[in-house]
């Protein structure tokens, strides 16, 4: 057992094949590493270690996306005009900022969990924004973070020392005790093949929309904050 290093190990996790040897293992593996349990059915699978079951797992996925795709077309909120005009001023507002901005149809989760606003008054965004903390197996959903905002300053409640909270800043220890020239913000680079994923490195000193342009966004902004001196496989376009 992987977990508590005592038992024979009965059970293999099928999202991140740890191996455990009761429910209480089991328990505890998902709540240290924030595992939901439930394979990762995209997951990529080399040539050489490719078998008949993993390609009936991909047919039946192929068949679960078809049948969902298939809902949402059928969706009456799809079809309403607000709903299209809505949509299609955000990605044209988005278009006249250099960038290429993106929706999903409306039966996926991305689709529904997107908050992402346009001010017209203010002539700025509000944007939907996911903070993802690697090292620590964390994440936080942000709503409607102004455009003009740095990303040094999003990120001051969760890793400044001084300005974050105190249960955030315990979670998140090991960015906060490492100096700020460390901490790197990533943002993954969308419409590459699944075994050549990318990442932008973002600016910290610089506004969430100059970070932005030039840039695919598939609903709203994840960035994935990292440290440098401590290893990941999360590989920078150009290295």
């Amino acid at each position: 057992c992987e977990t508590c290093s005592e038992e024979e190990a009965k059970y293999r996790c099928p999202r991140c094949m740890k191996y455990s040897c009761s429910l209480l293992c089991v328990k505890k593996h998902k709540l240290a590493l924030s595992c939901n349990g439930v394979r990762d059915k995209t997951a990529f699978v080399s040539v050489n270690e490719f078998t008949d079951l993993n390609l009936l797992s991909d047919y039946r996925f192929l068949e679960d996306v078809g049948r969902t795709a298939d809902a949402a077309a059928r969706h009456p909120t799809v079809h309403s005009p607000a709903t299209k005009k809505l949509l299609y001023c955000l990605r044209n507002k988005a278009r006249r900022c250099n960038i290429d901005l993106r929706t999903l149809p409306i039966g996926f989760t991305k689709r529904r969990e997107n908050s992402t606003t346009f001010n017209c008054m203010e002539k700025k965004f509000y944007w939907h924004l996911k903070l993802i903390f690697p090292h620590c197996h964390a994440e936080y959903t942000l709503k409607g973070v102004p455009d003009d905002k740095t990303l040094a300053d999003i990120l001051k409640p969760y890793i400044d020392p001084v300005e974050s909270d105190p249960v955030v800043c315990q979670r998140l220890k090991i960015y906060t005790v490492s100096p700020q020239s460390d901490v790197q913000i990533l943002m993954k680079i969308e419409n590459r093949k699944q075994n050549s994923i990318r990442y932008n490195e973002l600016d910290a000193s610089r506004s969430l929309l100059d970070n932005l342009k030039g840039k695919v966004i598939i609903e709203y902004p994840t960035l994935f904050v990292v440290l440098k001196t401590l290893k990941n496989d999360m590989v920078v376009l150009g290295q």
